[in-house]
């Protein structure tokens, strides 16, 4: 199994990689995770529960980082058993690379998986990993705002900010032409609003 994605985040690349390395801050992100404890430099023991269809297993196992360039990249090696269940092993490569004020954290995996959930089929697999990995994302981006709510907070201001200065130029620019439909504004307040409701939740 390949997958690679990645996600513009409202923190630095410092901060981002002060939590990527926090193992307090993983346990929180990573869905079903119950444990993460430092074992030796740059490793883990961890415990996930897993449910993939209808198999669900606790996975029981080691993470071990390599190649580690701070605050930029590092591989994350992964090998886990998941008793009658199966077994997932492989690595994953991470980098931040800095985005305006904020960052852009990348990922590529390359895993394979045995046993009952092999069984299962490439498309659900990839389907469970996907979700996985957005739902990591989402509490990652909640932590985040939670650790650093001074940068929510900015760029709620900085958006508003952003729209009230375009709705002023498009007002000057069209004194003498006809003016813009009252729905667009409400529609755009609406978007702001929605925006801000989501950067503080």
């Amino acid at each position: 199994m390949d997958m690679q994605a990645s996600r513009s985040l409202a923190v630095t690349q410092q901060q981002a990689w002060d939590a990527l390395n926090d193992p307090q801050v993983l346990k929180r992100c990573i869905p079903g995770c119950d444990k993460i404890e430092a074992n030796g430099e740059n490793q883990y023991t961890v415990g996930v529960a897993v449910k993939i269809g209808p198999v669900s297993a606790k996975f029981g196992g080691k993470i071990v980082l390599s190649e580690i360039v701070p605050p930029h990249s590092y591989t994350l090696g992964f090998d886990g058993q998941g008793g009658a269940a199966g077994f997932g092993k492989g690595n994953a490569q991470v980098q931040l690379t800095p985005l305006g004020s904020g960052c852009e954290l990348a990922y590529t995996v390359h895993a394979s998986v045995g046993g009952k959930i092999a069984q299962l089929g490439q498309r659900l697999i990839d389907g469970a990993a996907k979700s996985m990995a957005e739902d990591f994302f989402k509490r990652f981006d909640e932590e985040m705002q939670r650790q650093y709510p001074a940068v929510a907070l900015a760029d709620a201001i900085d958006a508003t900010n952003s729209v009230a200065a375009h709705a002023q130029s498009a007002g000057v620019a069209g004194q003498n032409a006809s003016s813009i439909p009252m729905w667009v504004w409400v529609v755009g307040a609406v978007v702001v609003l929605a925006l801000a409701g989501w950067l503080f939740k």
